[in-house]
């Protein structure tokens, strides 16, 4: 009889512990997690998605999830960054799983130990991942450079290797969005990431100024709009479903938080246990019942798409409407925790206070709100 082998851990709880204590210094000094950054190379978990057979831990979607809901609860804006790294290896492997291997090299990359960002947000861009604001300048090669600035660029002082996008206008066959890596040449990053929360995620803006993709580091060039092509899929499920990860792995630290707090405060005026007290009991069962609903749709979607299920047209409803519901859900949930837990949450040294300035990023994250009920009504109802 054969036992299946067990499944890697690369986030231990006393790396976690580790990730932990230092979230509170990189938080209030505006620095970036170069440890946590170090220490998770170490341990393997920028090899998660990688197959075991190209030097990686072989990991799918489901588990990630579950992995980056945990790093987030020590860690946000550690999570978040990583998050970045994920998406693109996380996309790598859904291309390789259905037989396409344009972006093996990025599989192969990080076993060697390239650290990937994800350059696509441009400031007053809603058209996302349907077109761009970034020129592609075709080099007559096969490659391009790429001139244009994008925002909130994770990992600014530690990638390696960016993963971005821009508009070829010049081609015969233009305009086509053109997918390709490129590496710092060519690159400046503004230190100008200095927000309310998230902050070791040093998300700082990246000017793009001739960074060049070879021929083979071009991985699409696609008509602009919605567009059929699997690594457009790919990039809307691992974003939506670690973004939906990392904040419901706020929403749960937020309610341990909240639920050893009231365990250990007293009322001066009745003597009596807040845990024994109604108004909180039914804030903390409110927490409760919102934040458990969320994971279970988080592995059923994330399964859904490590098995190819044939949701067809849903497909983009479904994912949009999963991390609008986990970010602003993760909101709701922190907000109980504040509200059981005292005025001490309210210093800026309490672990409550920076989960509730993290947690507001969620809203700022592809896609927002409003796009979401667009995306789900044209599902629905059809175009307008």
């Amino acid at each position: 009889m054969t036992s299946e082998a067990a499944t890697p851990n690369p986030l231990d709880d006393e790396l976690l512990e580790r990730i932990r204590a230092r979230a509170v210094v990189h938080d209030a000094e505006n620095t970036f997690f170069d440890d946590d950054l170090a220490e998770l190379q170490a341990s393997g978990y920028l090899r998660a998605f990688v197959p075991t057979e190209f030097g990686g831990l072989g990991l799918g979607l489901p588990q990630i999830a579950v992995l980056q809901a945990r790093l987030a609860g020590a860690a946000p804006a550690t999570a978040l960054a990583i998050n970045m790294h994920l998406v693109w290896t996380g996309v790598a492997k859904l291309l390789h799983d259905r037989g396409d291997d344009s972006l093996e090299f990025v599989l192969r990359g990080a076993a060697d130990g390239e650290v990937y960002a994800f350059g696509v947000s441009e400031a007053g861009n809603d058209l996302v991942l349907f077109g761009s604001d970034t020129e592609a300048r075709p080099d007559g090669e096969g490659g391009y450079s790429f001139h244009g600035t994008k925002i909130f660029t994770s990992l600014s002082p530690a990638w390696t290797t960016l993963g971005t996008m821009g508009l070829d206008t010049i081609s015969p066959d233009a305009p086509k969005v053109v997918y390709g890596f490129v590496g710092r040449e060519g690159t400046s990053s503004k230190d100008d990431w200095n927000t309310l929360g998230m902050r070791a995620s040093q998300s700082r803006t990246t000017i793009l100024d001739g960074a060049h993709a070879s021929a083979d580091r071009v991985v699409r060039r696609l008509d602009p709009g919605p567009n059929p092509d699997p690594i457009v899929f790919g990039i809307f499920a691992n974003f939506e479903i670690l973004i939906a990860s990392v904040y419901t792995g706020i929403g749960q630290r937020a309610l341990d938080l909240a639920v050893e707090t009231v365990k250990k405060r007293t009322s001066k005026k009745t003597g009596a246990a807040y845990a024994a007290d109604p108004d909180i009991r039914w804030q903390i069962a409110s927490a409760f019942i919102a934040q458990d609903g969320i994971p279970p749709q988080i592995d059923a979607l994330a399964r859904d798409v490590e098995g190819q299920a044939p949701h067809g047209a849903a497909w983009f409803p479904k994912l949009v409407g999963l991390k609008v519901r986990a970010t602003e859900n993760a909101r709701v949930v922190v907000d109980h925790a504040i509200r059981v837990s005292g005025g001490s949450s309210y210093f800026a040294s309490s672990e409550l206070s920076r989960l509730y300035r993290d947690v507001l990023a969620g809203m700022f994250h592809p896609s927002d709100a409003e796009s979401t009920h667009s995306t789900v009504a044209s599902g629905l109802l059809g175009p307008a």
